[in-house]
């Protein structure tokens, strides 16, 4: 049977419960109720939230919805959709953008730096960071995007940018999406030769960084650099 919220008793509201009990009081399909604001002519906005966490499979993967999925899910036009991304990016900042990080000490300072960077990402996304002699960062940025296929770039790339960036040392970092963050055979090989160019553009690198959902790998905790 379908029903329209307002039929609803007052505190079974998402709404209405919100106010009087708080939005800890609120199940995952009364939240995203309360986003979606109306349903479709069958079926009332708490159906559409809990058919499309059905769809989904999980809350979670709420994060990894674009644009074009969300508008073709049936009763999810584009004012829905945008409201749902948008509510999904501000929460990432709430958690991902803290204090900025400004001098590099540790591979969790590395984490920390660019956790918001890769959460969610489909792609292994390659990051080189440029420090001075204090080991502060300059700046960060993207070096490559992989495929499938490749995620390794060349060394003169990068130090083509530390160049730019006056960097006294840099660290490199890039992630793995299956969270395994145990380094490839490539990503090793790729560490070395990057190592070796960094002698020669007498540019240290300091580390090389696998980063993961809350965890890292750090070659140079483990000897590997």
């Amino acid at each position: 049977m379908n029903y329209k919220i307002k039929d609803l008793p007052l505190d079974e509201r998402p709404r209405e419960k919100l106010k009087l009990k708080g939005s800890k009081s609120l199940s995952d399909e009364e939240l995203l109720a309360i986003l979606l604001r109306t349903g479709t002519k069958n079926e009332s906005a708490k159906d559409l939230s809990i058919r499309l966490l059905k769809e989904i499979k999980t809350l979670h993967n709420l994060n990894t919805l674009s644009y074009n999925y969300l508008i073709s899910i049936k009763g999810i036009k584009e004012a829905k959709a945008l409201t749902i991304l948008a509510a999904l990016e501000l929460g990432k900042r709430l958690n991902y953008k803290k204090e900025p990080i400004k001098k590099i000490k540790t591979g969790e300072d590395v984490l920390n730096l660019l956790q918001y960077e890769i959460i969610n990402l489909r792609q292994e996304k390659l990051f080189a960071i440029f420090l001075n002699s204090q080991n502060e960062v300059i700046s960060y940025q993207t070096i490559f995007i992989g495929t499938q296929n490749k995620s390794i770039t060349h060394p003169r790339e990068i130090f083509y940018e530390a160049i730019k960036e006056q960097a006294v040392k840099i660290i490199i970092a890039h992630n793995h999406p299956s969270n395994n963050v145990n380094p490839s055979p490539e990503d090793i090989t790729f560490t070395n030769n990057l190592k070796n160019a960094s002698i020669i553009m007498q540019i240290p690198l300091l580390d090389h960084i696998i980063l993961g959902n809350n965890t890292y790998f750090s070659f140079l905790d483990h000897n590997l650099l």
